[in-house]
């Protein structure tokens, strides 16, 4: 990697937090993983007992019984405690770091076949830099990026914690220089030596260049450079965008990527080669030739773009001809989380100036710098029909989606604070009340709880559907309201229960992954257990709300698309004063379910206020 010219340090704590470990012989980034514990395997008692209470408000009392049966009798059979043993089994396997999570990213990732864009990847818009143009804007994230790949790469990166617990790190190998492979039948990933691929590719135009981050001598390219080096790609690029883009062919169905990869390697030799450019790269640049202002807009542009310029097995900054930014996070080796470090960590270091990005004291010799490269495939007729393909495939399945973006300035996190709320909780009690407006009933409902405090965690399902939130939510939708103040105490009630079985599944300790694990240790020989055939199985975990909150003070919109074709996708953001929603769906009256979350949002403040107007009055 090239030697940075500037760089910022971390310094680790001398003590482990108590009940942890230093590795000593492990860098600062992965001094704790040798000591995390291992994802639990909670009792089946335990698991039943969660999942009765999680499908009751879904269920007819007729159904609910049939359920409470089928329930009864996997408890009660040896199938279940052999299934239980096996699985015991496999998580105490000498080697075994974590039982879930090599079926986990098999299943939810790897093997999963619809395209990428839309069904998996996801997106960070960034908050406006009005001083910048495209190349300055591209230049500063470029410059800002670096010293977090140097500690990334070093292992010099202060690990995350929760409540000063260790979080997992292992998956920041896969942040920088790494790619998804497509294959038959389940993709692969790679990563590469960060000193011998040492540059980005910038996809303008739908052609793709190879721009160095560095001198021959190491030395970093300044922000300047970098701002001449992409201003000059955007004049090789000139107004024409290529005909035959091949980045279109990331965009599709994730076997069909894979022939037309391999029959673009077998078109020519040299093809080949320059894949490896781009896969190698520490990140991809698209820098767009649209200009979007609204919400909407810079939000569908980042989540889906025109599915040309565009290199979708790869993490890709996202720039736009007015300066606009964000990020599009390629899902399958790594959450959310790691990637909301690096963009917070760049976009803090822009903002606090700790990025130099002083213009020059003599204009920039673009010859003198490292020369930039462009990819230049060997297309011949069958792939240029197989990029056809795709961009009609992209076409058709993008129309048949929208997104739209509720920011709501009502209140946000200080406000539910203020009553002693959760402000977690209480978005997902506006969300529920919102598709009881919307359908008469609740919704099912995922939202996403990072299990990273155990070694490989990834997520587990918080099931915010509830019984109280039901209870609640028809409460409020009443002909004969209750007051107020029994409002709120129905509120508090459900957003107590959402509490706490969020804190169950950020323990390991949910209804969803230990079921799965269970029904992969059924042998094909073997009958399925009577849980899983009845229809309440399916129906719960049927995400119609398919839910997960990151925030940042350096975004302005994040999302990703629907994971069921009857539902929605609902990521959200809370602010200090306001709630952000973005909303997806096949194109499933979008617009209507934001205009419920508004006014779901509206009721709830004026309950919360109206019952301390009360309480007040009464003192």
């Amino acid at each position: 990697m090239s030697k940075p010219r500037h760089s910022s340090t971390t310094t680790a704590p001398q003590d482990p937090p108590l009940g942890y470990a230093i590795d000593a012989t492990a860098p600062p980034m992965l001094r704790y993983q040798s000591s995390l514990p291992s994802l639990p395997v909670p009792t089946l008692q335990s698991t039943c007992a969660k999942y009765l209470e999680t499908v009751q408000p879904l269920l007819t009392p007729s159904e609910y019984t049939t359920t409470q049966s089928s329930v009864s009798q996997f408890l009660a059979s040896p199938q279940a405690a052999e299934l239980q043993r096996r699985l015991q089994e496999r998580a105490a396997t000498p080697g075994v770091q974590n039982w879930l999570s090599e079926w986990w990213d098999e299943v939810a990732y790897m093997a999963y076949r619809d395209p990428v864009v839309v069904f998996v990847s996801y997106f960070f818009v960034h908050i406006d830099d009005r001083t910048r143009d495209q190349a300055k804007r591209a230049a500063s994230l470029i410059k800002a990026m670096l010293p977090f790949r140097e500690l990334t790469e070093s292992g010099r990166l202060e690990p995350e914690k929760v409540r000063g617990a260790p979080l997992c790190m292992s998956s920041y190998k896969w942040l920088f220089h790494a790619s998804r492979y497509p294959a038959k039948p389940s993709d692969t990933a790679a990563k590469f030596n960060p000193a011998a691929n040492n540059h980005i590719v910038v996809i303008r135009k739908n052609r793709f260049f190879v721009l160095p981050l560095a001198h021959p001598n190491g030395e970093e390219l300044s922000y300047s450079e970098f701002e001449a080096q992409f201003n000059h790609i955007i004049s090789l690029a000139g107004p024409t965008p290529s005909s035959f883009p091949i980045g279109a062919l990331t965009s599709d169905n994730r076997d069909l990527w894979t022939d037309a990869r391999s029959a673009l390697m077998a078109a020519s030799p040299k093809n080949a080669e320059l894949l490896q450019k781009i896969e190698s790269a520490m990140i991809v640049v698209a820098l767009d030739d649209s200009k979007p202002v609204t919400r909407d807009d810079i939000s569908w542009e980042t989540w889906v773009g025109n599915g040309r310029n565009r290199w979708y097995d790869k993490h890709q900054l996202i720039v736009y001809e007015n300066g606009r930014s964000g990020f599009l996070g390629e899902h399958s080796c790594m959450d959310g989380t790691p990637t909301l470090r690096m963009n917070e960590f760049v976009l803090a270091s822009i903002a606090s100036n700790k990025v130099p990005l002083a213009p020059p004291s003599v204009p920039i010799d673009i010859t003198s710098l490292p020369p930039v490269s462009e990819l230049q495939f060997t297309l011949n007729d069958p792939i240029k029909s197989l990029i056809r393909a795709s961009e009609k495939r992209f076409d058709d399945l993008v129309s048949a989606h929208d997104l739209h973006v509720l920011h709501y300035e009502g209140f946000g996190k200080n406000f539910l604070k203020k009553h002693k709320f959760s402000p977690d909780a209480g978005a997902q009690l506006i969300k529920q009340l919102a598709f009881h407006k919307m359908f008469g009933r609740p919704g099912v409902t995922y939202e996403s709880a990072q299990t990273r405090k155990f070694k490989r965690g990834r997520t587990e399902v918080i099931r915010s559907a509830s019984k109280e939130s039901k209870t609640w939510a028809e409460a409020m939708l009443s002909p004969s309201p209750s007051s107020a103040r029994e409002l709120k105490v129905l509120f508090g009630k459900a957003a107590a229960r959402h509490m706490q079985y969020s804190a169950w599944a950020a323990d390991g300790h949910g209804v969803d992954r230990h079921l799965f694990g269970l029904k992969k240790l059924v042998r094909a020989d073997e009958e399925l257990p009577g849980i899983y055939k009845d229809p309440a199985y399916g129906r719960s975990s049927h995400w119609e709300l398919s839910t997960s909150q990151l925030s940042s003070r350096y975004f302005d919109g994040w999302g990703y698309g629907e994971v069921v074709p009857d539902g929605y996708g609902l990521s959200y953001s809370l602010g200090d004063d306001y709630i952000r929603w973005t909303i997806t769906s096949l194109k499933r009256d979008t617009k209507v379910l934001k205009h419920y979350l508004a006014e779901a949002a509206s009721e709830v403040k004026a309950m919360l206020e109206a019952a301390e107007k009360d309480r007040e009055a009464k003192l």
